[in-house]
């Protein structure tokens, strides 16, 4: 449902053009994952971006189901960014005004497919079914991360984006929370990309690559 080709992004600095990305290639079949790994500054939150429609590239393509995501208008990726993705991120960007119900139909409310029963079962899958009417700052760090997981899967999206999501996890809570998002990211049919610094949490991937000086290499 995803493919990437030679694409390129070039940022202006004091010191003239900095190429973060210099032909990246990358293809994500349908309920698929996979692991994207790179050292700091690799451009992987860069590559995110653009796939999430919040930055536009500088030359090649992001194919969408066969469609140049580079040929969508504003509206369109306005549209895309509430319909056809969910974003988890490793500092949760919850709403803190909102309790756990509200803040897990979020996103689902804004793309229109909003599915109480769907979202009951996420709530119970990932442990939330008690915690319902508390706010984030009620709730510990793995709680709240799997909060942003059923967030971004309220809405079935095409695409989850993950980026670092268990890096402010301890180990075992990492393990455990990383095997439900891919339980659940299964179960709503959706594909997933999962920015990690661990090659054991990219391992529990089905495919893993590494973006090294702006290009995808396979490891």
């Amino acid at each position: 449902m995803l493919v990437v080709e030679q694409l390129q992004k070039t940022f202006p600095t004091a010191q003239g053009p900095l190429q973060v990305l210099r032909g990246v290639d990358l293809a994500l079949a349908r309920g698929a994952s996979l692991a994207l790994m790179g050292e700091s500054g690799s451009g992987k939150s860069t590559l995110l971006h653009l796939l999430a429609g919040l930055d536009r590239a500088d030359g090649g393509r992001i194919l969408i189901d066969g469609e140049p995501l580079d040929t969508y208008g504003e509206n369109a990726l306005a549209r895309w960014r509430r319909e056809g993705i969910g974003l988890v991120f490793q500092q949760y960007n919850l709403i803190s005004s909102l309790d756990v119900a509200a803040n897990l139909a979020f996103q689902a409310r804004l793309a229109g497919r909003h599915d109480p029963h769907w979202v009951a079962y996420l709530a119970e899958r990932l442990g939330l079914a008690g915690l319902l009417e508390r706010y984030p700052e009620q709730l510990s760090g793995g709680q709240q991360q799997r909060v942003a997981i059923g967030r971004a899967l309220a809405s079935r999206p095409a695409l989850v984006l993950a980026d670092e999501p268990t890096g402010s996890l301890d180990e075992a809570s990492s393990d455990e929370v990383l095997a439900l998002l891919l339980q659940l990211v299964g179960e709503a049919g959706s594909s997933v990309l999962m920015v990690t610094h661990s090659p054991r949490l990219a391992a529990c991937l089905q495919q893993r690559c590494v973006l090294h000086q702006g290009r995808v290499q396979v490891p």
